[in-house]
């Protein structure tokens, strides 16, 4: 399939999935990404989510060498594993994956790589997040929209929805957002909601990981990685940490736009 180029339309005949659409630089839903940037299919989004969060958990098993010390964050974990998710998945990426560090058994294929576009040819390139609100416009790549970075409030603003705060509605890949407005520099926190761990998971389907984060102008190690259950978060010392409805900084649970 070529590149898809502004303008242009295309179709995706997935097999045993329901007919295809023709999608192009239309926003049908007006959540600010085009629809053909989006996954279309329920084979690409389930196939996503593995990705995503197979490659965030393998970070708290040892952190990989391609994700920069510079985007070591709990935003920048969510970046790494979004773009890395869309990636193809073949031998080169496979090496370069266990040259940085995860190594071991868990490297793995998690799951077929998506159908309707990998990262080298994705619609939006490698600035995959939008940065700003609105309907999608043809106009909006040249004008800044969208790039290939994105802090914890840039990600809850335009590139999720809000599902809940209940983590029964809860699906892998969505995004746990929390906001503590007295932390001037950083007051949003995200973690990524696994659902079951590839690894040590016990049986339970309310897993979480994340990365600590810390401050830039911070000497040595800039914060770590976690990965716990909600139910253990909702006994945290902090009750400002608790994922529930009760807690006011707790934001809730957030669905990826290009998910929907």
């Amino acid at each position: 399939m070529s590149k898809l180029r502004a303008g242009k339309t295309t179709s995706q005949v997935v097999s045993g999935e329901a007919a295809p659409r023709v999608v192009g630089w239309e926003d049908l839903d007006e959540d600010g990404l085009p629809d053909v940037a989006e996954l279309r299919t329920h084979s690409d989004r389930e196939n996503f989510r593995r990705w995503m969060t197979g490659i965030a958990e393998w970070q708290f098993d040892r952190i990989n060498d391609l994700w920069s010390v510079e985007q070591r964050d709990c935003a920048g974990l969510v970046r790494f594993a979004w773009r890395e998710a869309l990636r193809r998945h073949d031998r080169r990426w496979f090496q370069a994956m266990t040259r940085g560090g995860a190594g071991g058994p868990e490297i793995e294929m998690l799951a077929p790589d998506l159908k309707g576009y990998t990262l080298d040819r994705s619609p939006l390139g490698e600035k995959l997040f939008r940065v700003d609100y609105g309907r999608f416009e043809p106009g909006d790549l040249a004008a800044g929209r969208f790039s290939d970075f994105a802090d914890a409030r840039t990600l809850k603003n335009h590139n999720t929805r809000r599902v809940g705060r209940d983590v029964r509605v809860a699906l892998p890949g969505d995004l746990l957002f929390f906001h503590q407005p007295w932390v001037q520099t950083y007051p949003y926190h995200v973690m990524l909601f696994l659902g079951k761990a590839r690894r040590e998971g016990d049986g339970a389907e309310d897993w979480v990981v994340y990365h600590t984060g810390g401050a830039p102008a911070q000497r040595g190690p800039r914060g770590e990685m976690r990965k716990v259950r909600v139910s253990t978060l909702r006994e945290h010392p902090d009750p400002r940490w608790h994922p529930t409805a009760a807690n006011r900084h707790f934001l809730g649970y957030y669905r990826l736009r290009i998910l929907e």
